[in-house]
């Protein structure tokens, strides 16, 4: 087993391949949906809901097959508390982000009862293959039941998320991009299953908790600089199009994924009875935001940033107790 020096490098090494591979994979996918005609929108859409989360999908994908499930629980799952209480909190702390797209609130119900669903799943310590089935067809669902009312959309958000679809449509450039995207990916999720449990271990952290902290918090990184970004330029939708459409892929698509590759996933009771309900929880928080005045001020981005912390202290805590 490598020393705890070398697989921290190796640690941050897969962190920016992951970062480098899902940005080149997003603009490769892009330029040949241009180039083929898709409709913008309809690009924007997927794309908003799948970019930020191809680096999890890669690494929880790979960990399960690799006989990680814990792992890739907890980052699945730690995904959806970081997308909230740090990318989403980060860039309302630098610019009050001001979402128009009154379709995230009824997203975000989705999200609520879809974690709410895959609690009840998870009741009996399983995720069965019919559960993977249904939480693979729900995310199909709602996505294509989306992108069919996309015309319910304001033409302000129209064109922010067409915007989101901008690069070039050169079919060789896209196809290099898709190259490069596929080898960093791929090394960054070996990386990061060979390595993070080690620098795990040596915080002292179960492999369920290195999905939750390390893992899920340094994939989030870029994501959050981007939301920063995001906000400083005023395009709120997108900011908070992530953190929902990634949300939801985390738990339809990876978890329901996950279920299905590993022919039935083992949920661990502190899974059920921890992480699951802070999941939910932190959806909750965004409800009086996306139900009111659907914008995210410095204060909510603060509480929001404020929670977060408070549940790793709380995992911490509940790891020594």
């Amino acid at each position: 087993m490598p020393d705890v020096t070398t697989s921290a490098r190796w640690f941050l090494l897969a962190l920016v391949l992951l970062m480098l591979g899902g940005d080149s994979v997003v603009r490769g996918a892009t330029g040949l949906a241009r180039r083929f005609g898709w409709p913008p929108f309809a690009v924007g859409l997927v794309l908003v809901a799948l970019a930020t989360s191809i680096p999890e999908l890669v690494v929880n994908f790979y960990a399960v097959a690799k006989g990680q499930g814990e792992l890739a629980l907890g980052n699945a799952v730690g995904s959806n508390v970081v997308n909230v209480g740090l990318t989403l909190a980060a860039a309302a702390l630098v610019a009050p982000v001001l979402v128009r797209w009154r379709a995230l609130a009824h997203l975000l119900v989705v999200l609520l009862a879809a974690t709410a669903l895959v609690w009840v799943m998870s009741l009996d310590g399983r995720l069965s293959v019919l559960d993977g089935v249904i939480l693979v067809v729900a995310f199909v669902a709602v996505l294509v039941f989306k992108i069919m009312r996309s015309a319910d959309a304001s033409p302000e958000v129209h064109a922010e998320i067409e915007g989101f679809t901008r690069t070039s449509d050169v079919v060789g450039l896209n196809l290099i991009r898709i190259a490069i995207a596929g080898v960093a990916l791929w090394y960054g999720a070996k990386l990061i299953v060979d390595h993070a449990p080690v620098v795990g271990q040596a915080m002292g952290l179960t492999p369920l908790l290195t999905g939750l902290l390390p893992v899920a918090i340094g994939t989030a990184l870029p994501e959050a600089a981007g939301a920063v970004g995001a906000a400083r330029r005023g395009h709120g939708d997108l900011v908070a199009g992530h953190v929902i459409g990634s949300s939801l892929v985390n738990i339809l698509l990876v978890l329901g994924g996950m279920a299905l590759l590993s022919h039935g996933l083992a949920i661990p009771a502190s899974f059920v009875r921890y992480e699951l309900p802070a999941a939910f929880v932190f959806g909750v928080l965004l409800l009086p935001i996306l139900r009111g005045d659907m914008r995210v001020s410095r204060r909510e981005g603060a509480v929001l940033g404020v929670a977060l912390l408070g549940w790793i202290v709380f995992e911490i805590l509940m790891l020594h107790r």
